[in-house]
């Protein structure tokens, strides 16, 4: 198989030289690799090193063909779709030329098959025909992710390089991107943590500062590798502890033995039984004897310890911490919320039309529907952040929404900071152990949310309000997978299968909502 891209010993460092991953050597050919690993393993970052944006620490990357690459975040802004599918001029051209104004040169360069090539392209990422002249802070975030893939298959690369790319995508953009990479007949590389994606990949590259692993296929036979490794680390991390014990009651036997037979020459000695010369002899041999055993169980202790480090790191690295949940104490078949014929408008559009529905008990429903659909509009309606244009909501228990930037999270406060403002009944001791609780402990409540990875800050903004006086018994969450690693996910999945409460969320991800029990769909 020809090769597209060939990596080879490739380490590469944050700007401050703080390393990421070293030693990855890899060669994709037509197939689609996942690229997976914590936030900040540098995943986003070998991608731009693939296309040069970002230099190697070592070893060399070398590309046998073209690559084209969707970065993580569109950012929208006034130009019109045209311009950010690259055809502007292209179509103008077109267009001097249907108006009658065209030149000799127009007529030259003239792409008289890009209406079609683009309603085709524009179809094949899940886009109906729309107008070219929007600007594109006018579509959603899924719908520019679209318009930036279609870019790329305007003029299709060898290598498709994609971040994350079913990030923001409703159900139908998520299929559009998984028929896309059925279908290509070039090399991907494709950073995700989207796990149904992640299912039909050739070959999964996992990144992590302590090594680099290659596993060939997806997704599920991957997890099945990896918790035979977390299996191993947990047998070493055992087996190391019982080296360590075994030393120290070696050498505290040892003790033992020395200061019997010390005890034993000196009474041996007081009696004055052995002459003086014989007597010294035996004390210098006694004591070169000890010293050497006792270098010996310190080098064993010494040498114990370190394996046992060793093995507790690769735990710590390979397996994901436990969270601990107060119970909120919702009893079953309570109500916890109802809309009766909500509506809610923007301007002259009706985006919430006459929806009904309750949620009773610990009751789990997913909000489904397209992006632009209102789902994020109907949690805001359900916390109280925003008034229905008609019906009647009915909220009678405490509740607590976490929107997809955790916003009620201060970004230049720390993490203690934030959870005595939002819980101001707590003391310093049990603000502490409330961020224990969710795995924040010592330092880490002095860290700044600014500084907190995507799955941190989702974890510290739970933290926050879950450990009110108060346990809300409704969560609502939306899209809290967007950008998170997939430890940090199965992480966020362990805490919400804890959670005793009622939950209302939006997501696309299905593995996610299969994870956390979700027992019914509302389609919007």
């Amino acid at each position: 198989m020809s090769s597209f891209l060939t990596l080879e010993a490739v380490a590469l460092a944050t700007p401050s030289g703080h390393p990421l991953f070293s030693n990855l050597s890899l060669n994709v050919g037509r197939e689609c690799v996942g690229v997976v690993g914590r936030n900040g393993a540098g995943k986003s970052t070998l991608l731009r090193a693939i296309v040069g944006g970002v230099a190697l620490q070592s070893g060399t990357i070398t590309l046998s063909g073209t690559a084209g690459m969707l970065e993580q975040v569109v950012t929208p802004g006034d130009e019109s779709a045209a311009v950010a599918l690259g055809v502007s001029a292209d179509l103008a051209r077109l267009e001097r030329i249907e108006s009658g104004g065209g030149t000799e040169q127009d007529f030259a360069e003239a792409n008289w098959t890009l209406p079609q090539t683009l309603e085709a392209t524009l179809a094949r990422t899940g886009l109906p025909p729309i107008d070219l002249a929007r600007t594109l802070v006018s579509f959603s975030g899924g719908e520019r992710t679209r318009l930036a893939i279609a870019r790329l298959l305007l003029d299709p690369p060898d290598l498709l390089l994609l971040d994350e790319p079913t990030n923001n995508l409703d159900d139908d953009g998520r299929s559009a991107i998984a028929s896309l990479l059925a279908s290509w007949r070039g090399g991907a590389l494709v950073v995700s943590h989207d796990r149904e994606l992640l299912e039909s990949v050739d070959r999964i590259v996992a990144l992590s500062p302590v090594g680099v692993s290659i596993h060939g296929g997806g997704w599920s036979s991957w997890i099945s590798e990896r918790e035979a490794m977390r299996d191993r680390a947990e047998a070493d991390r055992e087996a190391a502890e019982r080296r360590v014990r075994a030393a120290n009651r070696d050498a505290k036997a040892a003790r033992e033995r020395q200061a019997r037979r010390d005890r034993a020459g000196h009474m041996y000695s007081a009696s004055g039984s052995a002459p003086k010369i014989l007597m010294g002899r035996q004390r210098e041999r006694a004591e070169n004897s000890g010293g050497c055993s006792r270098a010996f169980t310190e080098k064993r202790i010494e040498t114990g310890v370190a394996e046992l480090e060793a093995a507790r790191t690769r735990v710590e690295v390979a397996t994901p911490f436990n969270v601990t949940l107060p119970s909120c104490g919702l009893p079953p078949n309570r109500l916890v919320l109802t809309f009766d014929e909500v509506t809610w408008c923007t301007g002259e559009r009706r985006v919430i039309d006459r929806l009904s529905f309750s949620l009773r008990g610990p009751e789990r429903i997913a909000l489904t529907g397209r992006n632009g659909a209102g789902k994020t509009t109907v949690l805001r309606l359900a916390a109280g952040l925003a008034a229905p244009d008609g019906g009647e909501i009915q909220r009678p228990l405490p509740h607590a929404l976490l929107d997809q930037t955790v916003s009620l999270l201060d970004r230049n406060s720390t993490l203690v900071d934030n959870m005595r403002r939002l819980n101001p009944l707590l003391d310093d001791n049990s603000v502490r152990v409330a961020l224990a609780r969710f795995a924040f402990r010592n330092v880490a409540g002095e860290k700044m949310v600014r500084e907190l990875s995507g799955g941190e800050r989702l974890r510290a903004g739970l933290a926050s309000v879950l450990s009110a006086a108060t346990v809300p018994q409704l969560l609502m969450l939306d899209e809290p997978t967007n950008h998170l690693d997939l430890e940090s996910i199965e992480v966020i999945e362990s805490v919400l299968r804890g959670y005793d409460g009622a939950l209302l969320l939006v997501s696309h991800d299905t593995s996610f909502t299969r994870a956390v029990g979700i027992s019914r769909n509302i389609q919007l």
